[in-house]
């Protein structure tokens, strides 16, 4: 199983990203897919997950009005749009896939590499 991640980059705040996660090696529409990520010096955290048809998302409290996690299913791609960006959401985002949409809030399957997404003041 591969995920491939990309989209990361340098951003002001206040301003907008998408990430990006193509799956291969797994079929793709019978898994939830979600994001973590790991700011400098803190453990890693959950962002969003999204059930295998994409129609029940979960998002965290920390990210909940200003990121959507969405997939489609044709491209094998689940994305993470990342608008009002803060500094504080500066980190290494990971995609991460697994059966079951709730047990992937804290133990996927599988991870991808990350990609990192900065955020200046």
């Amino acid at each position: 199983v591969q995920l491939q991640a990309c989209g990361g980059g340098l951003v002001q705040a206040g301003g907008s990203l998408r990430l990006s996660c193509a799956a291969s090696g797994l079929t793709f529409s019978t898994y939830g897919m979600g994001w973590f990520r790991q700011a400098p010096g803190k453990e890693r955290e959950y962002v969003a997950t999204i059930n295998y048809s994409g129609n029940s998302v979960y998002v965290a409290d920390s990210v909940k009005g200003r990121f959507t996690i969405s997939r489609d299913n044709a491209k094998n791609t689940v994305y993470l749009q990342m608008n009002s960006l803060k500094p504080e959401d500066t980190a290494v985002y990971y995609c991460v896939a697994g059966r079951d949409t709730i047990v992937i809030r804290t133990t996927p399957n599988y991870w991808g590499q990350g990609t990192q997404v900065t955020v200046s003041s």
